[in-house]
């Protein structure tokens, strides 16, 4: 699949710019799951199957795996996600940061162990860090640019010759690393005018956005500041608000219900028509 394409097919295709977090924590997991073998899987399946029609990307964290040996769990539900629905890109959020042979290593656990259709890279090493992940076709590389936390400020803000460090980022994303159309940057919901800087710094290069829901980013200054002309060009990514919307039985289905009114939140901020309006 390859990955700039798809991503623009969801959000025609699902009128969405929503993309989902998949972060799962056990210890907030409802009750019917608790104890049970590869309970990590059944939970993001749920959810994944009740909300499929209306994201443009699901993006599994990979620590979230991991810290609970969970790494088996993680290969099958992205295996789910493309046998049960097909065309949903899977953004492996991993913020993976190396170079040389370590980095080239990291990009096949991305796209050969999980067959992950993008994954977050931290381009902060430059760009020998950045070039294995990008010899990877139709591979979606989603560089760190300026991102959700306030202590991002501390380097990303730093002037580098009349720009700030983000700035620098965004334009070698925009033209130097990006030959082949499969680059995209992060940068957080949090930060409403560093996102217009960036959309005008990039042109229609895709932006996955977090910090929407738990961590208090604003919905509509996020639109605004980051759509493209077309309406389209943002992942907007929601975690914990729509994963954890019921700690019961009914999880799922409340699932649903909080990403459906995302989904109309976002939809609602877009200026150009869309599909079926």
């Amino acid at each position: 699949m390859d990955f700039a394409a798809a991503l623009r097919t969801a959000w025609q295709k699902r009128d969405s710019l929503l993309c989902i977090g998949l972060d799962p924590d056990p210890a907030r997991f409802p009750t019917p799951l608790t104890g049970q073998p590869k309970a990590i899987f059944a939970f993001c399946r749920a959810i994944v199957d009740a909300t499929a029609d209306l994201v443009c990307a699901f993006k599994p964290q990979i620590a979230y795996f991991a810290a609970q040996r969970a790494e088996d769990q993680l290969e099958a539900l992205i295996a789910h996600i493309h046998a049960r629905h097909p065309g949903v890109p899977v953004i492996l959020d991993a913020k993976r940061g190396d170079i040389g042979s370590t980095a080239a290593q990291y990009a096949e656990e991305a796209f050969a162990r999980y067959r992950a259709d993008a994954v977050t890279v931290n381009p902060y090493m430059g760009r020998d860090s950045v070039e294995p992940y990008l010899a990877w076709q139709g591979k979606g590389v989603i560089l760190l640019c300026r991102t959700s936390n306030p202590g991002g400020a501390d380097l990303q803000n730093l002037d580098v010759g009349g720009e700030k460090l983000y700035e620098r980022v965004a334009r070698l994303a925009a033209a130097e690393w990006n030959a082949d159309g499969n680059c995209a940057l992060v940068v957080g919901a949090t930060f409403p005018a560093e996102i217009a800087r960036v959309r005008a710094l990039i042109g229609d290069m895709p932006l996955l956005v977090p910090g929407i829901g738990a961590q208090g980013g604003d919905i509509a200054a996020t639109v605004a500041a980051g759509q493209t002309a077309d309406g389209l060009g943002l992942a907007i990514n929601s975690s914990r608000a729509i994963l954890y919307a019921s700690a019961d039985e009914d999880f799922a289905d409340a699932a649903r219900q909080a990403a459906l009114a995302a989904r109309e939140a976002i939809n609602a901020c877009r200026a150009a028509p869309r599909a079926g309006r």
